[in-house]
């Protein structure tokens, strides 16, 4: 019986796969009808936000930057004087004495800040999960800072405050918190630690959420404390959010106004006379709108440079959260 034989096939070598660009089916050409469409559709939705900030933000600025140069009172028009209000600015002394009290209002009221938000936070975290308790904490942040001031000014009174009955009542002296020269910066700290501590503990706890459970699981079974994994678990852990609370309490601390204006007005003796109530004063009080101008950019800067030095040294951009 004959066998039938069944021609080899050809085999061919393996040709590189090719990706076939623009043929699938979710593939979108950018020059196509519809991606047209949808770019409109993205700039029309856009452009309100876009023209309100180029409106209330870009014109400002720039239009403060180019003041800045000049000599401008309301009724004249800028003259220009190139850098003589910054070489003006770096031999006045009002300014650098506005200077030196706002950083040691900013150094009282961050550390302040930071100290009783990460304790709230903690607190919140770990032993209350009541959502009535969490919303009473922020509810101080949600007041008008302008209420607040004068809220605390009559409980700050020397005479009527029900702060200092309250320290007589004990068997204490009256305290001037507003109206004494040692007293006005802490008590003015203290006023915006209450107003902001709320917005920054919710911050924190979010933060605080996102530790995974099995690190301290982890931290019990070797036997640490409370306390040790909170200072060598929970505060390494938090680093970006910290970096990220530290900087805006710092540039929140650095332009306060209203609270100043409210409590103190930058008295008694300029001794609560901060960068905020000077430029306001020089700008609003003298009509100096060019050397204003620069005392702003020069505020600026610092800011600028001080947020530069906190997410350098914090490294707020890396995480200790191992993958």
């Amino acid at each position: 019986m004959a066998l039938l034989e069944t021609p080899a096939r050809e085999t061919r070598p393996p040709q590189p796969a090719t990706r076939r660009r623009g043929r699938g089916r979710g593939a979108v050409n950018a020059n196509s009808p519809a991606h047209r469409g949808d770019a409109r559709l993205a700039w029309v939705l856009i452009a309100p936000s876009l023209i309100g900030f180029a409106v209330f933000a870009v014109y400002p600025t720039l239009r403060g930057l180019y003041l800045s140069f000049t000599d401008f009172a309301v009724l004249t028009p800028p003259t220009w004087v190139g850098f003589d209000n910054y070489a003006k600015l770096a031999a006045d002394d009002v300014f650098w004495s506005a200077l030196g009290v706002t950083v040691y209002f900013v150094a009282l009221s961050v550390t302040m800040s930071l100290a009783v938000s990460i304790v709230t936070a903690a607190v919140l975290h770990r032993l209350t999960s009541s959502t009535v308790i969490r919303g009473l904490i922020i509810l101080p942040f949600l007041i008008s800072a302008v209420v607040a001031a004068t809220v605390w000014a009559w409980m700050l009174d020397a005479q009527l405050g029900i702060v200092n009955i309250a320290i007589e009542a004990l068997g204490g002296d009256g305290v001037r918190f507003l109206t004494s020269r040692e007293w006005a910066i802490p008590s003015i700290a203290l006023i915006n630690v209450w107003k902001q501590m709320g917005y920054t503990s919710i911050i924190i706890f979010a933060g605080l959420q996102t530790i995974p459970p099995t690190v301290y699981e982890a931290g019990r079974i070797d036997g640490a404390s409370e306390l040790q994994m909170f200072r060598r678990l929970t505060l390494p852990l938090l680093r970006p959010i910290l970096a990220l609370v530290l900087v805006l309490n710092v540039i929140g601390a650095f332009q306060v106004f209203d609270i100043v204006q409210v409590t103190t007005k930058g008295g008694p003796a300029n001794a609560s006379n901060v960068l905020q109530m000077l430029i306001y004063s020089k700008a609003f009080g003298q009509f100096d709108f060019g050397y204003a101008s620069a005392m702003s950019f020069a505020l600026f800067a610092i800011l600028l440079v001080i947020t530069f030095l906190q997410m350098r040294l914090l490294r707020a951009n890396e995480s200790e959260v191992s993958a």
